[in-house]
């Protein structure tokens, strides 16, 4: 009998993405039809967390089904080694058309020097050389296609096979100020739009909300735009190149994330008014230090904290982002409807696997919160997932089984029929996908390394965390004070369990438990060749 063929497969991901704020995750204002429309014969995972709350390394683990411990990119700043296999290989090495659309950032966006400093010495020891500074040798190349100055300067590296995908449309940056190849198209589309991006070129508006601005850059010309104007171009290239070779598609929206800077009738498309505070926004006595110091930063300072990290905000900043958020989730959502229409007008809806999911959350309000940052709380460590494997009629199941990022790739090479490698460490979620067990892990574990001192520690912490049916204990490097919450009884996570005594048999449960999660996810490549 021959061998049915392989499907297509679209992936969508966006960046700093807030699952709540979806129409069909709940949100109660924001309208998501076309997201909504994969959930329609698809399945929603209620229950996905990160491998880890930050860009490259829950990126990387994306792409290679593995927690960031294993594969090395363990904190932002660190490029995914380009002797990493991917998924994305395996797609290739089978035939597979592969193109990668928007925001990749497996490798370093900018130049800045990192905040962390190299491990001290003992005085007068001679430093090693450069090619032994590392427990691992350098790869030998420089890894820097992604680097936004490049793409400014237009000495633009290019490379044939990137990480498995051999078509490449690079967005890095996020907002207006985007870079990559979405510079190169605004500049051919007219160079005087170039002057129109940033802050400092933004239309008048008051809002109080940090980094965020009123673009001048028009609706057509936003990078969301040239993603979807990108991907649909691919897809009908597909759709005329000869022969039957299934294609994936991998288109990664650089929004919500900040700056807040939705264009057009997006930027006043949904009202801050309208937006809910979360029951937890206020701290209490219960607060977690953490939260009550970021707080204190923000009456002392009058303002948020900038940068990338998290920060305290007031409920008018807090409504602001969120309304903000609404309206470049919505501008995404209106993509995805084209890039859909367009897969449709190709007679292919039927053999393609579509999925949406994000790179991790953002507080939006969550504690009183903005951003992301080293705290676990569900706002920035869970994500939407939503699959749909095909032209299977009406469904909109949902899920409550216990998922993982690193689970994404081990179900796209299962539905495409290929065995994963040695070292993917996700389990194939098709047995949920075609109405099998409800259960999928027993617990999630979670993994985050920070480069930044903040939220009053001493040194730059060090987290793990892990997600059980009922709760989240997480233990840091820079604290012994640890955390447990009952996600059943406290789903805002204000109440910390860690030091009731009701409690210490959970917490000496789910401690037990993080450590044999953690030997499960210890490396298993290379395989042996021998047996001595």
């Amino acid at each position: 009998m021959a061998r049915r063929r392989p499907p297509n497969i679209i992936l969508f991901v966006t960046d700093q993405h807030n699952a709540e704020f979806l129409s069909c995750y709940g949100h109660r204002v924001l309208a998501t039809p076309h997201i909504d429309s994969i959930f329609e014969r698809g399945v929603l995972f209620n229950r996905c967390y990160v491998a880890a709350p930050v860009c490259m390394p829950n990126r990387s683990s994306l792409m290679t089904g593995r927690m960031p411990s294993a594969h090395g990119v363990r904190i932002n700043g660190i490029a995914l080694s380009r002797s990493s296999t991917t998924f994305v290989d395996l797609l290739g090495a089978a035939g597979y058309r592969t193109a990668l659309v928007g925001k990749s950032h497996l490798q370093n966006m900018m130049v800045d020097p990192p905040m962390v400093a190299p491990p001290e010495s003992s005085p007068g020891c001679i430093r090693p050389p450069v090619e032994l500074s590392e427990a691992h040798r350098p790869d030998g190349d420089s890894y820097e296609e992604e680097l936004g100055s490049s793409f400014e300067t237009g000495v633009v590296r290019r490379r044939t096979n990137y990480y498995g995908f051999d078509h490449t449309r690079l967005v890095t940056g996020h907002g207006d100020v985007a870079g990559g190849d979405y510079l190169l198209w605004l500049a051919d589309k007219g160079k005087h739009y170039l002057n129109l991006r940033g802050e400092e070129n933004a239309l008048p508006s008051s809002v109080e909300c940090p980094d965020a601005w009123r673009t001048a850059i028009p609706e057509e010309l936003y990078p969301t735009t040239f993603i979807a104007d990108e991907a649909i171009g691919y897809l009908k290239a597909q759709a005329t190149a000869r022969g039957d070779t299934p294609f994936f598609l991998m288109v990664s929206f650089p929004d919500p994330h900040h700056p807040f800077t939705p264009p057009g009738r997006y930027w006043s498309l949904y009202d801050p008014s309208d937006m809910k505070l979360p029951g937890n926004f206020h701290p209490d006595e219960n607060s977690l230090p953490q939260v009550k110091h970021a707080h204190a930063a923000l009456a002392a300072n009058g303002k948020p904290t900038g940068g990338y990290g998290v920060t305290a905000v007031s409920e008018r900043a807090a409504r602001e982002a969120m309304a903000l958020t609404c309206g470049m989730i919505r501008m995404i959502d209106d993509a995805v409807g084209r890039i859909l229409a367009a897969l449709s007008s190709t007679h292919a809806s039927s053999e393609t696997i579509l999925v949406f999911t994000a790179d991790h959350g953002d507080y939006l309000g969550d504690h009183g919160l903005l951003r992301k940052g080293p705290l676990h709380f569900q706002s920035v460590s869970r994500v939407p997932l939503i699959i749909s494997s095909g032209n299977t009629g009406p469904r909109r199941e949902k899920s409550g089984a216990l998922v993982s990022t690193i689970d994404i790739p081990a179900t796209l090479l299962d539905l495409a029929g290929l065995a994963p490698f040695n070292g993917m460490q996700g389990k194939p979620l098709t047995s949920i996908l075609r109405g099998g067990a409800a259960e999928h892990r027993p617990e999630v574990l979670i993994e985050e390394d920070a480069q930044e001192i903040q939220l009053g520690w001493s040194v730059a912490p060090r987290v793990r965390s892990i997600i059980s049916q009922r709760h989240r204990l997480t233990i840091y490097n820079a604290s012994a004070q640890g955390e447990l919450f009952d996600l059943a009884e406290d789903p805002l996570e204000m109440i910390n369990l860690w030091n009731d005594e009701t409690a210490a048999g959970v917490r000496a449960d789910l401690v037990e438990r993080l450590a044999r999660v953690q030997m499960e996810m210890a490396d298993t490549s290379p395989w042996p060749r021998s047996i001595a």
